[in-house]
């Protein structure tokens, strides 16, 4: 038996045939962590993958509807470890899915070097701030701003973390794509395909999806841009058969 605490709801994660543990008062997923899920390569049959600053788990949930090999992920906030965890447990995916609770920091002398043929982040995205324009929830703060983890950080940690050949994503802000990619090449994970997310036709882009190789060659792809909404406010074509199927 899974419980939910205080104000927890337990969510249909989009078209897959499972179950997530939200709440309010702490991190929700977003269409990010979705369209990162979605956009990096998996082994279908087998391997092993990591997932860093987990949040709730969404991104080893969707990862284990794409592939068969292990999925670990990782969270330093105690809470959303715990809903990571019962979220695991709800869905009987103990045997594939295994969430620890920790600093991303500590992973590859805990886990080992070299021991994943993928990582997945979806990281902090905004430098910190003064602590006047800190949000005053604790949990948004940490989940949108460098506060335990920088972006260097994250892109350090991967590249130790994944084997030789292996692949590493991010989703991040496209306002940092030349500080990603001069990081990716710094710690020798060489940026092999990028797609732009845009929210409308016409507009800036606001999401950024990259995909590296560690020790890979040269040989970058630009892919198409991926629209959100049509001018009807209605999610694209695209969009519905990734939110849904």
């Amino acid at each position: 038996m899974v419980y939910l605490h205080d104000d927890e709801r337990l969510d249909y994660l989009l078209a897959e045939d499972l179950r997530i543990i939200q709440s309010p008062s702490v991190f929700a997923f977003s269409l990010d962590a979705v369209l990162l899920a979605k956009f990096v390569y998996v082994p279908i049959q087998k391997g092993n993958l990591i997932d860093l600053c987990t949040g709730n788990g969404v991104i080893p949930l969707l990862l284990n509807t794409r592939t068969k090999g292990t999925i670990t992920g990782v969270e330093i906030q105690k809470r959303l470890f715990d809903m990571a965890v019962r979220s695991v447990q709800y869905n009987h995916l103990e045997h594939q899915i295994k969430i620890i609770h920790g600093d991303i920091l500590d992973m590859p002398k805990q886990l080992g070097y070299g021991k994943f043929d993928v990582v997945t982040c979806n990281p902090p995205y905004f430098k910190t701030p003064g602590q006047e324009e800190l949000n005053k929830n604790e949990y948004f703060a940490i989940a949108r701003h460098e506060i335990l983890c920088t972006l260097e950080d994250a892109i350090r940690v991967s590249s130790q973390l994944v084997r030789p050949g292996g692949k590493v994503a991010f989703v991040h802000r496209p306002g940092r794509f030349l500080e990603m990619i001069e990081l990716m090449k710094k710690y020798r994970v060489e940026p092999k395909r990028i797609r732009f997310v845009y929210p409308k036709l016409g507009k800036e882009a606001n999401t950024l999806l990259v995909e590296g190789i560690k020790d890979g060659n040269p040989d970058l792809k630009i892919l198409p841009p991926l629209i959100v909404y049509d001018d009807q406010n209605n999610y694209t074509d695209e969009v519905q058969k990734i939110l849904y199927g």
